[in-house]
């Protein structure tokens, strides 16, 4: 099972560690906090908790703070 990561200059297929794989396991993994992120599944924005699916794309964007 995989799914596609788009990450800036990143976009490739990535195997699935397990079937519980959460948005908050791919953070964890690439070392990212999910409050300097926004996570989309298929164009959708979810939550840490949600679960990847098998064929899913899965995009981060970088949050930019200005003031």
């Amino acid at each position: 099972m995989e799914f596609t990561l788009k990450y800036k200059d990143i976009n490739e297929k990535r195997e699935m560690p397990d079937e519980d794989y959460t948005i908050k396991d791919l953070l964890d993994e690439l070392e990212l906090s999910a409050q300097t992120v926004v996570s989309k599944q298929n164009g959708e924005l979810v939550i840490e908790d949600t679960v990847i699916q098998d064929g899913d794309e899965i995009q981060i964007v970088q949050i930019i703070y200005g003031g």
